[in-house]
C-alpha cells in the first residue's frame, strides 16, 4: 500500500518510533524536533532514549501540521531528526520541512513520520503515500485507529540498511531468530546491539491483514461524512458562524480522516459546549493538549516553548464523530446539537 521495499510488524506505535529514532541515531544528549500538537508518544519516544524534544509550532488554523519555518528556526547542532506527524490525517508538509532543513545546512538530520492518524494518506501536490517521504513511517493500530489490530504498529522505509537496523532493533539486537534456527539457516546468534521485544503476535498479525483489505474503502466513507460535515456547516450558516473547519483547502492531499477536528468560535466556552453535547448523546474529546503543557514537559527546558499558534488553536479545539458506518442523519445531529451548545 504504501509503495516501500520494507514494511515491519511492531507491537505499537510508540515502541516503533523510538526504534525509528534509534535507527536514526539518536542517542542520549541529542535533540528530536517534534510538534506539540500531537499524542504524546511522539515526544516520550525520544525521551526514553535520553534525548531532547524541541516543540514546534503549527502551520495555521488551517493547518495543524508543525510548520517547516519553525522548525527551522530550531535547529541546532544537536538536532539528529525531525518528527512530521501527519495530524487529523492529513499529510505534513514534508518536501517543506526537507527544503527548509536543507536551507540551514542540516541535510543529515533524518525525517521520521508519525503516521499514527494516516494509514493510505498521500503526499501533499503528489502520489506518494505517507510513510514513503523520510526515512521511517511509524503506523498505529490501535484500537481507536482507522485500520486496527487492538494494539499494534508497523515501519516502513525505502532504504536496505535501515530496514535492517529496524529488523535488529526489534528483536533483541539478535542476527538470527527462533524461526531461523529452526529452519536449519542458523545454529546460535550473536546480539549485535542493544534491542527490545517490538514484534507483533501472530494473531494480531492475521487481524491485521484482513483490516488491510478493508481500509481505503474506510477511509473513503470516512471522506463522505467529513464532506457532511462540511456541507452541514455550510447550510447552517449563522448558526455556526466562526466555526471553522481546518484543512478546508484542497492542497492537503488524499487524508485518511482520522479525526474531523473543527475550532469553535472565539470566545467560546468549551467546557460548556462538550457538556451540552453530551446531554445530547453526542460523544467529543480534544486532540490534543499540547505536549509542552503537561507537567512531565512544563518543568523542563522543552516545556518553555513558545508556541502562540499551537497555544491559541488548541483553546479553539474539539474533536467531533467521525467514523465509517455514521449516517448523514448523525452528521445532523451533531452539527444540530453543537449549534444549540453554542446558542
Amino acid at each position: 500500500m504504501v509503495d516501500v521495499p520494507h514494511a515491519l510488524a511492531v507491537n505499537n506505535c510508540t515502541v516503533g518510533l523510538e526504534l525509528a529514532y534509534a535507527a536514526a541515531g539518536v542517542v542520549a544528549g541529542d535533540e528530536v524536533i517534534v510538534p506539540a500538537l500531537t499524542f504524546v508518544a511522539t515526544a516520550n519516544a525520544a525521551v526514553r532514549l535520553g534525548a531532547t524534544p524541541v516543540f514546534a509550532d503549527v502551520t495555521s488554523d488551517d493547518d495543524l501540521c508543525v510548520d517547516p519555518a519553525d522548525i527551522a528556526r530550531k535547529v541546532t547542532d544537536r538536532t539528529r531528526a525531525v518528527v512530521a506527524v501527519h495530524y487529523a490525517g492529513f499529510a505534513a508538509d514534508v518536501a517543506g520541512i526537507r527544503a527548509a532543513l536543507d536551507a540551514r545546512g542540516a541535510a543529515h538530520v533524518a525525517l521520521v513520520e508519525d503516521c499514527a492518524h494516516a494509514p493510505g494518506s498521500r503526499a501533499r501536490g503528489g502520489d506518494a503515500r505517507c510513510g514513503s517521504l523520510g526515512a521511517v513511517g511509524a503506523f498505529s493500530f490501535f484500537s481507536n485507529k482507522n485500520m486496527t489490530t487492538g494494539e499494534g504498529g508497523m515501519l516502513t522505509t525505502r532504504d536496505d540498511a535501515t530496514a535492517a537496523t529496524l529488523r535488529l532493533l526489534r528483536s533483541h539486537g539478535m542476527t538470527t531468530l527462533t524461526w531461523d534456527r529452526h529452519r536449519g539457516h542458523a545454529f546460535t546468534y550473536d546480539v549485535a546491539r542493544v534491542g527490545t521485544n517490538a514484534r507483533m503476535d501472530e494473531i494480531r498479525a492475521a487481524i491485521g491483514r484482513i483490516q488491510l483489505r478493508k481500509v481505503l474503502g474506510a477511509n473513503a466513507r470516512r471522506a463522505e461524512v467529513v464532506r457532511w460535515y462540511r456541507e452541514g456547516v455550510r447550510a447552517r450558516g449563522a448558526a455556526l458562524a466562526g466555526l471553522a473547519i481546518p484543512f478546508s483547502g484542497d492542497h492537503y492531499g488524499e487524508g485518511s480522516h482520522h479525526l474531523f477536528v473543527v475550532l469553535l468560535p472565539r470566545g467560546s466556552d468549551r467546557e460548556r459546549v462538550m457538556t451540552s453535547l453530551r446531554e445530547a448523546g453526542v460523544q467529543t474529546s480534544i486532540h490534543y493538549p499540547p505536549t509542552h503543557r503537561f507537567t512531565a514537559y512544563a518543568s523542563t527546558p522543552s516545556g518553555a516553548a513558545e508556541l502562540p499558534r499551537t497555544d491559541a488553536a488548541f483553546e479553539r479545539l474539539l474533536t467531533l464523530p467521525l467514523g465509517p458506518s455514521m449516517t448523514r442523519a448523525q452528521v445532523d445531529l451533531v452539527l444540530d446539537s453543537v449549534a444549540l451548545a453554542l446558542r
